[in-house]
């Protein structure tokens, strides 16, 4: 599968405003077995890791039969489920929905089964409190167990970092970045030097960089009341002129966005740093297994990240009204998003997960990830 995952912007297009009623699947509500078997349909996008945990559960579930469906990227993935949603019919029995138009999924939320109802309630303290509220609509409905979450350090290449005379030890490359303190103005005058001295590009391209600025901001393109927050933000132009003026300077490869060329810029040095939410070392990976290249292109994972904490991205499994099995549905979303079944994920596609239970087990373990120099991936993200 391809792992593109990324958000739009969280704000209720056309086809969430044009939405009409449409009626509960209500469906047959006897359970799952081998005398009465049921098939589960789920939509994902990108790559999320499930597919020996679908064989797992219907291992473990005698009568389920799921039907994955995956979707390349998020964005098509919202196109599909806003017009299914306008035409009342065809969505899956269990749909993800990417944190970036999950505020367009709010708009519509009666839509969708009120989790409350299969006991949500019950298994709340799962999740850190935050992305259970995030799944929460005004009313209190619960409309989405939380998958991952994008909690965001700093990939670098060990390789042409020594080849810049910079350091390539991970603690080291924290330190030269701040550490703790690590500001945006650090980054770009460490990009300057690199370029100075190789003539190469600092990061792929300024849109993944812009989107991590403004997740930092206490309010990016919206204020907290959901009011637009472009005209006068200083805050933000300061950014924009900040970014603007490395891509000015050559830190920017100008890689088009989502395509690395089947990977190959991540090999043949197009640049040396990427910022990286967790979910992001699996579109790494992808785009590394397309090239044919591993370990030996000489990326790897730092503890730090210009401007502080950042969170970009995350999803939710949600069931449709229309589910004709939305308590065998509900189960298998439970089931998914579990603490242990979360840790399972995050080995598969190196993402990270959004249980309090899954978190630690990462941070304690701190299993080494081969593909980025053995780095602990897990546990910086912890």
């Amino acid at each position: 599968m391809k792992n593109f995952r990324y958000p739009t912007a969280a704000i209720a297009g056309a086809a969430a405003v044009a939405l009409l009623a449409v009626g509960c699947g209500g469906g047959d509500q006897e359970a799952a077995s081998a005398d009465n078997p049921i098939e589960l349909s789920i939509t994902t996008f990108g790559t999320f890791g499930y597919d020996d945990l679908y064989a797992e559960y219907e291992a473990a579930n005698p009568g389920i039969d799921i039907k994955p469906n995956n979707i390349d990227r998020g964005e098509n993935a919202r196109t599909e489920a806003f017009t299914k949603l306008s035409a009342g019919s065809g969505l899956s029995d269990v749909v993800a929905i990417e944190e970036g138009w999950l505020g367009s999924i709010m708009e519509v939320s009666d839509q969708f089964v009120d989790l409350n109802e299969y006991g949500a309630e019950d298994i709340k303290d799962n999740w850190v409190d935050w992305k259970y509220k995030q799944g929460t609509d005004p009313d209190g409905r619960v409309i989405g167990y939380g998958t991952d979450i994008g909690p965001q350090g700093l990939c670098y290449n060990g390789k042409l970092f020594e080849a810049a005379g910079l350091p390539s030890d991970r603690e080291a490359v924290a330190e030269l970045f701040g550490g703790d303190d690590a500001t945006w103005d650090k980054y770009f005058e460490i990009g300057q030097q690199y370029h100075d001295k190789t003539g190469l590009a600092w990061y792929d391209q300024s849109g993944f960089v812009w989107n991590s600025m403004v997740n930092q901001m206490d309010e990016g393109y919206y204020t907290a009341d959901g009011e637009l927050n472009i005209e006068d933000n200083d805050a933000m132009k300061k950014q924009f002129m900040q970014l603007a003026a490395g891509t000015e300077a050559g830190l920017s490869a100008n890689e088009k966005k989502w395509d690395w060329g089947k990977g190959k810029a991540f090999t043949d040095g197009s640049f040396a740093t990427f910022v990286c939410p967790g979910w992001m070392l699996g579109t790494i990976q992808t785009q590394m297994e397309s090239a044919g290249a591993g370990a030996e292109a000489g990326w790897d994972f730092a503890d730090v990240f210009p401007g502080g904490a950042s969170n970009w991205g995350g999803a939710f499994l949600s069931v449709p009204e229309t589910s004709e099995h939305p308590e065998e549905a509900a189960k298998l979303a439970a089931w998914l998003t579990a603490p242990e079944q979360q840790v399972k994920q995050s080995a598969a596609a190196n993402n990270f997960p959004s249980t309090v239970a899954a978190q630690e087990q990462l941070a304690e373990e701190a299993t080494p990830n081969e593909l980025f120099n053995n780095a602990p991936t897990g546990a910086i993200l912890a």
